[in-house]
């Protein structure tokens, strides 16, 4: 499994909604970009508690999802953008229910692992100025998902991100994302996921809490 890496992106935190800011308007660089195993060199994550950091060191929203939120809300100058929603990796053909907690990908001379699904906020809301996104995100599972960092190398836009290892194969991002944020898990799923060893802390205390 390889795919073409279109853009690379990164962000600077800026005003965004009176005293908030925030970092989701991700701009594609150009030339190789340092992956560090909290990110990129430069990014920026407005908010440290619920962003960022070697368990989110990286973000794919995948391209595919964009043409069909031009179905949902229309046309918006963020769509074109690819890193619109606040992705690092601009990607094509590659989407939630294709990878697993635990994959390892190549990503130019990097190696990088899928660590959990992204957790929508209010953010993508403001930034595209369309209420009910989170609750579509949540009901058909376009979360994008973060990745940690194995390796640390360097990247550009034009290389690739292949597949070196499968990870849990039972546990894609889709099912991982509709079983604790869409609350279709049952007891066992749970329990799985609470000893998942590749899914992020913070997901597995989750499971455990739903579990309990």
């Amino acid at each position: 499994m390889k795919h073409v890496i279109e853009a690379v992106c990164t962000g600077t935190a800026r005003p965004f909604n009176g005293a908030e800011t925030s970092a989701i308007m991700k701009r594609p660089r150009e030339g190789r970009v340092q992956v560090f195993t909290d990110g990129l060199a430069p990014d920026e994550q407005a908010d440290r508690r619920v962003h960022g950091g070697p368990e989110m060191a990286l973000h794919l929203y995948p391209l595919d999802h964009h043409d069909w939120w031009r179905g949902e809300i229309g046309d918006h100058p963020a769509l074109d953008e690819p890193g619109g929603f606040g992705s690092n990796l601009a990607v094509r053909g590659l989407t939630e229910d294709m990878v697993h907690i635990g994959d390892r990908f190549q990503l130019g001379s990097a190696v990088i692992e899928v660590s959990q699904p992204r957790q929508p906020c209010w953010k993508i809301e403001h930034r595209f100025g369309s209420k009910g996104m989170v609750a579509r995100i949540v009901k058909t599972g376009r979360s994008g998902w973060y990745f940690r960092v194995i390796e640390t190398g360097e990247v550009a836009a034009g290389d690739s991100l292949e597949l070196i290892t499968r990870g849990a194969s039972d546990w894609s991002v889709a099912r991982v994302f509709a079983a604790l944020l869409g609350g279709k898990a049952t007891g066992t799923e749970l329990s799985e996921l609470a000893e998942l060893a590749p899914l992020a802390l913070n997901w597995r205390k989750k499971a455990a809490a739903k579990r309990a």
